[in-house]
């Protein structure tokens, strides 16, 4: 297990999504450096098989069937984290959908209400539920905490057929900067990580098409896809005192693909 400089030891980390993909990179940056990692995901196999990476790894790994697009789901759901834990340092929220890209005369409000109620709802519950308690908690002496939502370089990208997604990552960093400017008062960091392409169930279909790869992927500096453990040290970092001044920021990361 690896701590020093950023040694989360004693610190309890919730990330929604957290058995795959971005999701679970960062979990495992957060494990290795000695932090309680708690992994919400919807697919108990799944679940499990990312537990039992993550414990190999060493310290406590919990996971649970939690639907972040449901509020009542989620806020007992932090509960839970709290009543085993007494507890809450960080809240990744992580958790995301996507659907098929559409003509933009094609797209329907079921779309729409079927992204937002993960991708924006999921965010806003999650992260207002930790905020509760770490406001409470900041009451009886002990201030801070550090809330991170998943947005993605859709949010400041024109992507044709994809307004549907991209309005919703547009929509999280909107409400990313304005919990970061609410919540400081309390000592609570929040940030937004804005990742590139990716791989992941949901990018699945597009890593073996070598069309995408030839003429997106290319594009990138890195020349690469990203991959989860590509975001491990950020979660680290965003959970460590390191970051106490750091607040309200859309931290890019894409292989250089936004800038190029």
């Amino acid at each position: 297990m690896a701590l020093g400089l950023f040694d989360l030891t004693g610190k309890v980390a919730l990330v929604t999504g957290g058995n795959g993909g971005i999701g679970l990179g960062m979990a495992k940056g957060l494990a290795m450096h000695g932090a309680t990692v708690v992994i919400w995901g919807n697919k108990p196999d799944k679940n499990e098989r990312a537990v039992a990476e993550l414990e190999a790894l060493g310290g406590t790994v919990r996971c649970a069937q939690v639907d972040v697009a449901d509020e009542a789901a989620v806020k007992a759901g932090i509960a839970a984290i709290l009543a085993e834990f007494g507890r809450l340092d960080q809240a990744i929220a992580n958790a995301g959908i996507g659907i098929a890209r559409r003509d933009m005369f094609e797209i329907s409000q079921a779309d729409f209400d079927k992204l937002q109620s993960i991708n924006v709802y999921g965010v806003f519950y999650t992260l207002r539920e930790a905020a509760a308690h770490m406001i409470e908690r900041g009451k009886a002496g002990e201030r801070g905490g550090s809330l991170v939502s998943i947005a993605s370089t859709a949010a400041v990208h024109g992507a044709a057929r994809n307004e549907h997604y991209g309005a919703t990552k547009g929509a999280v960093l909107s409400l990313t900067r304005a919990m970061a400017v609410e919540l400081a008062p309390h000592g609570i960091r929040v940030n937004s990580i804005l990742p590139g392409w990716t791989r992941s169930d949901m990018t699945e279909r597009l890593q073996g098409w070598d069309k995408f790869n030839d003429n997106v992927i290319s594009r990138a500096p890195v020349g690469r896809w990203g991959d989860g453990d590509d975001f491990s040290a950020i979660a680290v970092y965003l959970a460590s005192h390191h970051s106490s001044f750091h607040l309200g920021d859309a931290i890019v990361i894409d292989g250089g693909y936004t800038i190029y």
